[in-house]
């Protein structure tokens, strides 16, 4: 990580807990909700199935500057699917670069062949061994290997959310880690969208996963995780929601996540980075001190 931006990234941090402040630091903008996969776990794909167009993006990243958001995250549906008059993805990032943004990452499925580099992190699903994945994802998990053997940048974080078909599978992706262009390995667990209740995780199962990600880590593998965030994941003591997180898509600004209108989800929330992000601007020593230890290693 540049040492300005980690100037100021902590200055953020600082103010937000000393003043209490709820001011958004990162961004989410959903580029489409077109998906070639469909996966079991997933309810947010090809609902209306459109490519929002690039002017429109162009002033959503706008707004997101003007609020002080300087972490942005595109997002599909498929985020490799999305072009615009010849425009790509790459020319989002580059767009969002030059505008400004500290930090750009793209959250992808990994059936595109990845050719990325100026992205900062590359997040890129997986969801178990083979046998695990495909159960979910369908039959993707070979071409998705060769697609990260073949990238061009070592900007991959590989992104598993745990549910009850791939939960005995995390050791596996966390192996992973081992293959070329993969920096490091993130996890979440399912968070329950209507029809998708049945894959959500005990407390007994996230215990148990959140301590073999435990030993993972104490092991050398790069997790990109909070260790210290655990055991209010597995309590779900964390607060929600996490006023330093928004997302936009289509115009419509949404604190945290897309999930905050559905009744529920919140309550039974999956996703680490929304705890330790809650955690971290509450003042947690402990999360602070971790974060302060993982975070520039991982990013820039």
């Amino acid at each position: 990580m540049k040492l300005s931006t980690f100037i100021q990234m902590s200055l953020f941090g600082i103010k937000t807990i000393i003043f209490k402040k709820k001011d958004p630091i990162l961004g989410t903008i959903i580029v489409t909700d077109r998906c070639n996969l469909h996966c079991k776990h997933c309810s947010v794909n090809n609902i209306t199935s459109v490519i929002y167009p690039y002017e429109q993006i162009k002033e959503e990243m706008r707004e997101l500057f003007d609020m002080g958001i300087r972490i942005l995250f595109f997002c599909g549906g498929e985020t490799f699917l999305w072009e615009d008059g010849g425009r790509t993805l790459r020319d989002l990032v580059t767009e969002a670069k030059d505008m400004g943004f500290s930090i750009v990452n793209v959250v992808t499925n990994g059936t595109f062949p990845i050719d990325l580099p100026e992205a900062d992190l590359i997040l890129l699903s997986m969801d178990g061994d083979k046998a695990a994945h495909e159960e979910i994802r369908g039959e993707c998990y070979d071409l998705i290997i060769e697609n990260i053997r073949k990238a061009t940048s070592d900007n991959i974080c590989l992104y598993m959310a745990v549910n009850q078909l791939n939960k005995h599978t995390v050791e596996p992706v966390c192996r992973l880690t081992e293959e070329k262009n993969v920096r490091a390995v993130s996890f979440n667990f399912h968070t329950p969208y209507p029809g998708t209740e049945y894959l959500m995780l005990s407390r007994e199962d996230k215990a148990e996963v959140c301590a073999l990600i435990g030993r993972m880590k104490d092991e050398g593998i790069p997790v990109f995780n909070l260790k210290s965030a655990f055991s209010y994941i597995v309590d779900q003591s964390f607060p929600t929601p996490c006023w330093q997180c928004v997302v936009m898509e289509n115009g419509k600004l949404s604190v945290c996540g897309r999930c905050i209108d559905v009744p529920g989800c919140c309550e039974h929330c999956g996703y680490f980075f929304a705890a330790e992000y809650t955690l971290l601007f509450s003042g947690k020593p402990n999360i602070i001190f971790e974060m302060l230890r993982t975070y520039p290693g991982f990013i820039g």
